[in-house]
């Protein structure tokens, strides 16, 4: 047994989970039909606690009126921030199985300082997650730009931010603005200037197919709200916005695609995947260093913009899509966009476990001896401990009050030819999804636990019984 550091990867993969087109779903079956996790998983909340509509989801609250399009809403029609317990149940339960919170954000730029450090409280025990605030902000369509203007949302983002940084440190900030132009310059930069600045990581939202009039029109050809742009066009433009923000920064961060996918309403579901699939692959091919990230949007989408649709009959039913296959086989398991395993030095139990994010962590490698392919595989740990489990290319999770997991799905897909040694991984995310304020200097930053000792293994070659 040896220690195991896991790092971010060369470009790392986010999932976008719930929106105004979609409803959250849980992360066991993300991870069962996907078979790893990502680094981080987005979830799209609102906040204008001073209207009066407030707190109910406005299109709920507005389901009376007449909207034509889907931005028409008094405050955007995501879930509402800190009402009936969320967004922080599911970012218990994102962090639980190993990823990190991308807190998507839009508010009222008049929120008070206070209001603004209440947030920041509540937000400090999910360590190094990352939010976005006021995303889109060189738009028209939300609540931020309709209300004010480019100069005061940028003003409310630095003010934000420093507002976090001095109370919780740790939360990644993520700027996204507009595109670089040809002239050299992104759009709005005047406004926006400082904000490059502020933030950890910029991005930009790109859609290379997108029916924006969904769902009050139809995508036709000569009708319907929609566009269509090439993969080169858009990394042609994610080029010119990061030399622009470095000059306007001084520096370089990170640059990511917070939203990203090409919609199935305007190219249709057998076509969707086939650009998602040569826009990642173009960052690898060329292995471009500084674009860091691509976050899809997302798992399960009311119209065509997901991994799976919602079944109309049922919105707690997926409907599997022919890119969800694509998007997992080629992009989700390609080694550039997995983190990067490094061994360390031998260890033994109890064995000390570190997570500081889905980028930094310390866990353990067991190597296990196969006589074949298996018929059982199974693994059985007593002590109430929640744990993230990779064996054969494929992840497992194991919550606290489970003791044993069954393993053989690892080997549905691989099947083992012959004899052979695999290694398996294990890391411990925190068990109740929020870091523990223990009294170390480092609690926000890092979560630590004791696997106190071997995980029992039941790996049988051999069936008690066939059926004639």
């Amino acid at each position: 047994m040896k220690k195991l550091h896991m790092g971010a990867a060369p470009c790392a993969l986010d999932l976008g989970d719930g929106s105004e087109r979609a409803e959250y779903v849980n992360q066991d079956y993300i991870l069962h039909k996907l078979g790893r996790p990502h680094r981080g998983v987005n979830i799209m909340y609102t906040y204008y606690p001073h209207d009066q509509e407030w707190p109910a989801r406005i299109s709920e609250a507005w389901k009376d009126k007449n909207v034509s399009f889907q931005w028409d809403y008094p405050y955007d029609d995501y879930f509402p921030y800190g009402e009936n317990g969320q967004p922080f149940e599911q970012m218990k339960d994102i962090r639980r199985h190993g990823q990190d919170v991308l807190l998507t954000l839009t508010l009222d730029c008049g929120c008070t300082d206070e209001e603004l450090k209440e947030i920041a409280l509540q937000l400090k025990p999910f360590g190094r997650m990352m939010i976005r605030i006021n995303h889109e902000c060189c738009g028209s369509w939300f609540q931020h730009n309709k209300r004010y203007t480019y100069p005061e949302v940028g003003a409310f983002f630095v003010r934000f931010s420093n507002i976090i940084k001095e109370i919780a440190p740790d939360i990644r900030i993520i700027f996204c603005g507009g595109w670089g132009k040809p002239d050299g310059h992104v759009e709005q930069e005047e406004a926006f200037k400082d904000c490059y600045a502020v933030a950890d990581a910029w991005s930009c939202d790109g859609y290379l197919a997108l029916h924006y009039g969904w769902p009050y029109d139809i995508a036709e050809v000569g009708g319907g709200k929609y566009k269509a742009d090439s993969v080169g066009m858009m990394i042609d433009q994610f080029t010119r916005t990061y030399k622009r923000a470095c000059e306007l920064a001084g520096g370089s961060r990170p640059m990511v695609s917070a939203e990203f996918n090409t919609d199935g309403d305007v190219t249709g579901p057998r076509l969707q995947g086939e650009s998602v699939v040569r826009f990642a692959h173009y960052w690898r091919d060329n292995k471009i260093d500084w674009f860091k990230a691509i976050s899809l949007y997302q798992f399960r989408d009311r119209g065509r913009l997901g991994l799976e649709i919602e079944d109309p009959n049922n919105n707690t039913v997926g409907i599997e899509q022919p890119m969800l296959r694509q998007y997992r086989d080629e992009v989700l398991h390609d080694p550039w966009f997995m983190p990067q395993m490094t061994e360390g030095e031998a260890i033994s139990f109890p064995a000390a476990l570190r997570w500081g994010s889905s980028e930094d962590a310390d866990g353990i490698a067991m190597d296990l001896d196969f006589e074949g392919n298996p018929e059982f595989c199974e693994m059985t740990v007593e002590q109430e401990i929640g744990l993230m489990v990779e064996l054969n290319g494929r992840w497992f999770y194991k919550a606290p009050k489970t003791k044993t997991i069954d393993l053989m799905s690892a080997f549905f897909d691989k099947p083992l030819n012959g004899p052979c040694k695999l290694q398996m991984k294990i890391f411990a995310p925190p068990a109740d999804g929020v870091n523990v304020d223990d009294g170390t200097p480092d609690w926000t930053r890092n979560y630590r636990t004791t696997l106190q000792e071997a995980p029992q293994m039941r790996i049988r070659f051999e069936v008690p019984g066939t059926v004639g």
